[in-house]
């Protein structure tokens, strides 16, 4: 009897693989995203070797976010009136060339400050189309709606896993091979996701009916935007955090060389601590019955998030710090993945790649403005002091939502079209 209901458990938090394509977009983005932060690892690693300098890295995240900012609101559009299988696929095909290009001119030793930099800003334009269509693209993969938060819980964990694994073998190829090699392994890894997404069979694509102008669907998507208080106001707190809190990577290298006396193969592991607490993060939140109070953890994992960066901030014993890092990455992957749930939940079909494009907006155009002011300030008063004010930050965040969190649970939204599909499927089953 205990292991039929451990088994059942087993089913219900991997429920989301009952579907086809779900399982192969998982496995395909699951080796794409191990290469992905080799490569976010490697480039890290290389600028602040090259330049000894927490603004600099700083400027290297502002460098490959901002730009999904700035072309988000474009990116969201485009996922809307376009066939959002086909965005992602060109997408996949354009980071793919990226990091070949990244990868040629580290391996032929033409690499510089700039040139790293700039290829950064293209992948961050890149994202700002991919983001917006790769998410609601999760919609249509999932043929059960009370599946959807489990897939998105899922493919949270993929990207967690990933994080665990790809700055553990980044510091080794780093060590051992160098960071042109990291970036060629990353090139080589969107391979399994163009095919994934190959094999898919996914419903017809049927256009809209009407397509506004560029502006009037922009227009359209910040009105809906504020008078649905629910998404507005998640927006809100996942841009405070993003703005203030998340940012505290930025200094990582820093403490990995200078506080733990370390290589890059420290700051891979300091990564990967953080991406176990991830994963274990992600592990819990499929778990959740559909019916969670999803306000209420998000409201913990923000205090949980705050406590232990400021425990991380001034340990210099790195095994403890390692156990705080984890708790760290716990916190932070339940905050980002909720608020990225909610929305998604809460938001009719026809708006969701508007709505994720000020997800992207609000996660992409903060990190970077974030990332600046904390290498900033890390300048002026050491890494440390720094980290431990964000985990400061993150608590008083979750003070002034609390009435929000507080609120009735979630219910998921469903748009006008949604429910009068449900209706015909009624009508016709009477019939």
């Amino acid at each position: 009897m205990i292991s039929l209901l451990k088994a059942e458990k087993l089913t219900a938090t991997f429920r989301a693989f009952q579907n086809h394509n779900y399982r192969l977009f998982f496995s395909g983005q699951s080796i794409s995203q191990i290469g992905t932060w080799m490569q976010r690892t490697g480039v890290s690693w290389v600028i602040y070797t090259m330049t000894h300098s927490p603004f600099m890295l700083g400027l290297t995240v502002f460098a490959s976010q901002f730009p999904s900012f700035i072309f988000s609101l474009p990116g969201g559009v485009a996922s809307d009136r376009y066939n959002r299988y086909r965005v992602l696929l060109l997408t996949q095909i354009a980071s793919m060339i990226q990091a070949l290009l990244l990868a040629i001119l580290t391996l032929t030793n033409h690499y510089s400050v700039t040139g790293i930099l700039l290829l950064s800003v293209l992948l961050g334009i890149i994202n700002a189309f991919d983001v917006p269509a790769r998410q609601p693209l999760i919609h249509e993969m999932v043929t059960d709606r009370a599946d959807l938060p489990n897939a998105l819980a899922l493919n949270s964990s993929m990207v967690n896993l990933a994080r665990l694994i790809g700055p553990a073998l980044s510091g080794i190829v780093l060590v051992k091979w160098g960071a042109g090699t990291c970036f060629l392994l990353n090139a080589l890894t969107f391979i399994a996701v163009i095919i994934s997404l190959l094999l898919m069979k996914l419903p017809p694509y049927i256009p809209p009916p009407v397509k506004n102008n560029i502006r009037s669907e922009l227009n359209e998507g910040f009105r809906y935007l504020k008078n649905t208080p629910s998404i507005s106001i998640t927006l809100l707190l996942l841009g405070l955090i993003s703005l203030l809190v998340l940012p505290y990577n930025t200094v990582l290298p820093v403490f990995a060389k200078v506080i733990f006396k370390g290589d890059a193969a420290t700051f891979g592991y300091i990564n990967s601590f953080i991406g176990i607490g991830a994963v274990a993060g992600s592990v819990f939140l499929a778990t959740l019955h559909p019916k969670t109070d999803l306000k209420t953890i998000l409201f913990v994992s923000t205090i949980i998030f705050g406590i232990f960066l400021i425990l991380f901030s001034h340990m210099s014993n790195f095994p403890l710090a390692m156990v705080f890092a984890s708790a760290t990455g716990f916190g932070m992957m339940n905050q980002t993945t909720i608020c990225i749930t909610i929305v998604q939940v809460e938001s009719d079909k026809e708006m969701r790649g508007r709505v994720m494009s000020y997800v992207a907006m609000a996660y992409f155009g903060m990190l970077p403005l974030g990332s600046l002011l904390v290498g900033s300030v890390s300048q002026r008063i050491g890494a440390p002091d720094t980290i431990l004010a964000q985990g400061i930050i993150a608590l008083i965040i979750a003070a002034l939502f609390y009435k929000f969190l507080r609120k009735k649970k979630l219910e998921p939204a469903v748009s006008r079209k949604e429910e009068e599909e449900k209706a015909e499927n009624l009508v016709m089953e009477k019939i």
